[in-house]
């Protein structure tokens, strides 16, 4: 079976989108109507070009009452919660958007085991048990080790471990499902090529195809699920998605035993960052539009959605196809107990307690669902 390389290379969506913006510029109405005609959840590159194309801006309406009756049908009036826990600020890469790239000279840390565990523990008090372990590129101190004894403590309290760090191999991902992580989330941040180098001009993370591949090592470890998403704003956005499904629908056919799920992140203010750099801002109305052809094209696909998101955006999203969304994040490590004024990540934009985003779901007729559905899941009505 050919990878994902080819696939992407052969379609012309790893090199210049000259060619794909103007066949988005070509589809029509009658095309949108098409392609929302046809059986919702199913993938096909023609339709979700359809769906995310200009044209079907007009049709934003239609595909909301689609995507939510989908996404209901298929998950029930349930939102999954989560808390991401950073680990580590140090950093051996350069990427040119984020707060934590090594030539940013700011205040870092990193979390013992024990710092980490207890950081975690202030989670669980908030109704947590699904957690997601984040960490810069810090290979000497955060390594395959370190990870699985933090894990092997926190299952005690957390029905889902799942992770979110540099790229490893194989070997690494089977050991840490082992010791029971059972998720790992992965950006490919841009699936254009030219742009990735002028992003990552140096580090691992400058290794286009190692990061490319690495989802195909996540699976092949047994992962249950395998997270993928773009940072929107590095390039055109349509491109990107249909990048992403592509890439999505490649490791469906081939490692049919995990989930994938997709993560909507917008580019957000760091310490240190440009802004002036990025030129392709996503704008919130197609933020909404590329969460439902997503879910349109994907029916059993994970959406989350971070606390990158203003408060009020993130309600109105999660009952668009949104099946995961986290709550009262802090993106630097030590944020959780205030025990540190290291750099963040990035700047969140909700910053409401995990309690009242729980409320704020309640309201919007779904239900907060703080365990993982598939071992043992509590849902606060």
């Amino acid at each position: 079976m050919i990878d994902i390389r080819t696939i992407l290379a052969e379609k012309g969506l790893d090199a210049g989108a000259q060619n794909w913006q103007k066949r988005f510029g070509q589809v029509s109405s009658n095309d949108v109507e098409r392609a929302l005609s046809e059986s919702a959840g199913y993938y096909s590159l023609k339709k979700l070009l359809a769906l995310i194309s200009p044209a079907a801006e007009d049709y934003l309406e239609e595909m909301a009452q689609s995507a939510q009756q989908l996404t209901i049908q298929r998950f029930g009036r349930t939102i999954r919660l989560y808390a991401p826990l950073y680990l580590s600020s140090y950093c051996i890469n350069s990427c040119r958007y984020c707060g934590f790239n090594r030539i940013n000279e700011c205040e870092r840390t990193r979390l013992t085991v024990e710092q980490a565990v207890g950081e975690a523990e202030l989670l669980a008090d908030e109704g947590f048990t699904d957690i997601l372990l984040v960490s810069s590129e810090d290979r000497e101190f955060i390594n395959t080790d370190y990870l699985a004894e933090l894990a092997g403590k926190l299952r005690e309290k957390f029905s889902s471990v799942s992770i979110e760090i540099y790229q490893g191999s194989g070997a690494e991902y089977a050991k840490l499902f082992a010791a029971g992580i059972e998720g790992v989330t992965l950006y490919q941040e841009t699936y254009d090529r030219k742009a990735y180098r002028y992003y990552h001009p140096a580090g691992p993370k400058s290794d286009y195809d190692s990061r490319l591949l690495c989802p195909d090592g996540i699976a092949a470890a047994g992962m249950r699920e395998v997270g993928l998403g773009v940072l929107l704003g590095l390039t055109d956005w349509r491109v990107e998605i249909l990048a992403i499904a592509e890439h999505a629908h490649y490791l469906m056919k081939r490692y049919w035993q995990s989930h994938v799920s997709f993560s909507f992140p917008r580019l957000r203010p760091a310490s240190d960052v440009n802004d002036s750099q990025f030129r392709y801002l996503v704008g919130d109305k197609n933020l909404a539009q590329m969460i439902m052809a997503m879910r349109l094209c994907f029916a059993d696909a994970g959406l989350v959605l971070s606390t990158r998101e203003n408060a009020k955006l993130r309600d109105h999203l999660i009952k668009l196809g949104i099946t995961r969304i986290s709550a009262g994040s802090r993106t630097s490590p030590g944020g959780y107990s205030g025990r540190t004024n290291a750099v963040e990540q990035f700047e969140i934009d909700d910053n409401r307690s995990p309690a009242q985003v729980a409320a704020m779901i309640k309201k919007q007729g779904f239900k907060p669902v703080w365990k993982d559905w598939d071992r043992a899941f509590t849902i606060d009505y």
